[in-house]
């Protein structure tokens, strides 16, 4: 059976990073942007990271630009920003695609794992948010209006 720890990815500093580091831990995987109406929710990501990674989880910041070209940035540019302007400190990693056939394999796999809304798999925008319980496994799928806060309880929940 495949988990997230089966899969690897470039961080943002261009390091091939395989997810099997996380096993045992409870990951938060996000597409996120820099231009987009829902990127104030950096702030409550890295929240939720500073609040519960002594508890196991980590936040993990996918950049993808399929929306709108909203995050039409390299991976120096994105990384800047995240810092300078939401102090974030989570785990990031370069540009990907989350849907279509040029789709990481990872995001591939979470959509299967959890189909959307009416049972549409595709990623309808920045800031879809899905919750990976210690054993690899997806426990949930949130959609990009879920704010970070909202999801405390399950991450609670997965901690335990």
């Amino acid at each position: 059976m495949t988990t997230a720890h089966d899969f690897s990815a470039v961080d943002i500093d261009g390091h091939d990073k395989s997810l099997s580091d996380y096993a045992g831990k409870v990951l938060l995987v996000v597409n996120v942007a820099s231009k987009c109406g829902f990127t104030p929710q950096y702030a409550g990501l890295q929240r939720l990271w500073r609040d519960y990674r002594a508890r196991g989880l980590v936040v993990l910041g996918f950049p993808c630009d399929q929306f709108g070209h909203q995050e039409p940035g390299n991976e120096a540019d994105i990384r800047s920003f995240c810092s300078l302007t939401y102090d974030v400190d989570f785990p990031m990693f370069s540009k990907v695609d989350v849907n279509g056939d040029g789709a990481h394999p990872l995001w591939k796999w979470l959509k299967q794992e959890k189909g959307g809304f009416l049972g549409l798999d595709a990623i309808k925008w920045n800031f879809s948010k899905f919750l990976v319980g210690r054993d690899g496994k997806v426990i949930a799928r949130y959609a990009p209006t879920d704010k970070p806060e909202s999801l405390a309880d399950d991450i609670e929940a997965a901690l335990a």
